[in-house]
């Protein structure tokens, strides 16, 4: 049976209904219902922002169907449901790749726009939502509107990182762009000290893809170290892919328990892969899956850290060299202890994003899970929010699960005019909460 939670299982939600939307032709009669809705595909959002508590979720993963592709302008038009593993088996052996993807293959294009996804390249290609070149909108009246940059501008702009507010993307079109090869040419570096990331990042102009793992536990003179990663597309050989829809070899098939992973196996592990690369430099070519989705090679990851779940913290912040709100941040979590095996460290580029409520902006990007252990956890996350506001910066709604209205007002300043675009019949737990106070 299909789980409709958030990746990171916190909070809870429990859903008065679950309405499938099969066909874009016949979608469910919005405006009959007497509780919110809220569009659901894949739930690879971290907190609740894709949750409805008390409401109905519109389950869109049926729409999965391809309208139209045009090999020599990379033009795809697809169904809202259909993910970017789909997109990839189709596209890449025509030479072909989507424009930008995140940590994993598991979303939709209708989630990616949502959210306005980001990856690797967002210092060279900006977000998701910048090579959108239009959609189709369901509102709860029964209007059908196309969007785009053009027509409908206001409503393009506010579905763009408008988490689902707005209405229903029935199918949308966006444009791909020309790869050499399927292989990625890939450079991993091994830094010492945050210092020498921000040097690092500052030659991101030189590849398109770049993006650092940080160990959050190191102290002192090692703050910030870890191992930065760049890469490009290539022709230089011929790499073995798997098809990109190929299920899992890998899976956690249970809860372990949460105690397991703790501030000393997070060191241990730490300290294990910073060392594990013996070379300052290590230059190859891999397929592109590992290097962009390392972690779909293993099922139902989200599990490893037990049944309380864990919060994903993403901030952006000014970049303000290794003295800035940066340091800080890293300082204050090494302090605290908290475990944290995955920390994503990146310098987002100046290319703007078209969503009212985007997240990337120029700065320095870090995003890190942790273990849901109660009040501490939220004490420190409380802790890097205040670090965030008065730095200028922000945190990403599609991996926050408590964040105050205050902040997310402070982190988005344009949430009055967005909120004039929300359809009356949607809501989500998200906007619930950061509207409540």
């Amino acid at each position: 049976m299909r789980r409709y939670e958030s990746w990171g299982r916190f909070p809870r939600a429990t859903h008065a209904a679950v309405l499938p939307v099969t066909w874009r032709s016949e979608p469910p009669p919005l405006g009959d219902l007497d509780v919110p809705v809220l569009p659901f595909a894949c739930g690879r959002s971290y907190g609740d922002s894709c949750l409805n508590d008390g409401g109905v979720l519109l389950d869109v993963a049926p729409l999965k169907r391809f309208i139209a592709f045009d090999d020599a302008t990379g033009i795809l038009r697809c169904e809202a449901g259909v993910t970017l593993a789909e997109i990839l088996e189709l596209v890449v052996p025509r030479g072909w790749f989507p424009p930008v993807v995140p940590g994993t293959k598991w979303v939709s294009v209708g989630g990616a726009i949502a959210n306005d996804i980001h990856g690797k390249n967002h210092h060279v290609a900006g977000t998701f939502g910048c090579h959108v070149t239009g959609f189709e909108l369901l509102r709860s009246s029964g209007e059908r509107l196309f969007c785009s940059p053009e027509q409908n501008a206001g409503l393009f702009q506010a579905t763009i990182g408008g988490l689902g507010l707005t209405g229903l993307i029935l199918w949308a079109e966006l444009r791909l762009k020309r790869i050499p090869g399927a292989a990625i040419a890939t450079e991993r570096v091994r830094f010492r000290r945050l210092e020498e990331f921000l040097e690092l990042s500052a030659s991101d102009s030189e590849h398109e893809y770049t993006v650092a793992w940080v160990d959050c536990l190191a102290r002192r003179s090692r703050l910030g170290r870890g191992l930065f990663m760049r890469g490009d597309h290539t022709t230089a050989r011929r790499v073995a892919e798997r098809p990109a829809t190929a299920p899992s070899r890998l899976r956690v098939p249970f809860d372990p328990p949460g105690v397991l992973l703790n501030s000393l196996t997070a060191s241990a592990f730490n300290a294990v892969y910073y060392r594990s690369q013996l070379r300052a430099k290590v230059k190859k070519v891999v397929p592109y899956d590992p290097f962009f989705f390392p972690l779909d090679g293993v099922h139902d990851w989200n599990r490893l850290y037990g049944r309380r779940g864990f919060l994903q913290y993403q901030c952006v912040v000014p970049d303000e060299g290794e003295r800035g709100p940066m340091r800080t941040i890293l300082e204050r979590i090494s302090r605290a202890r908290e475990a944290s095996f995955l920390g994503v460290l990146k310098r987002f580029g100046s290319v703007p994003s078209p969503g009212l409520l985007s997240f990337p902006r120029p700065g320095i990007t870090l995003a890190l899970d942790f273990r849901y252990r109660g009040r501490p956890t939220l004490r420190l996350l409380d802790d890097l929010d205040e670090v965030v506001r008065a730095a200028g910066g922000a945190v990403y709604p599609a991996k926050d699960a408590r964040m105050s209205g205050e902040s997310f007002r402070r982190y988005f300043p344009g949430w009055e005019t967005f909120a004039a675009y929300v359809d009356p019949q949607f809501s989500s737990s998200f906007w619930r909460r950061v509207q409540a106070a």
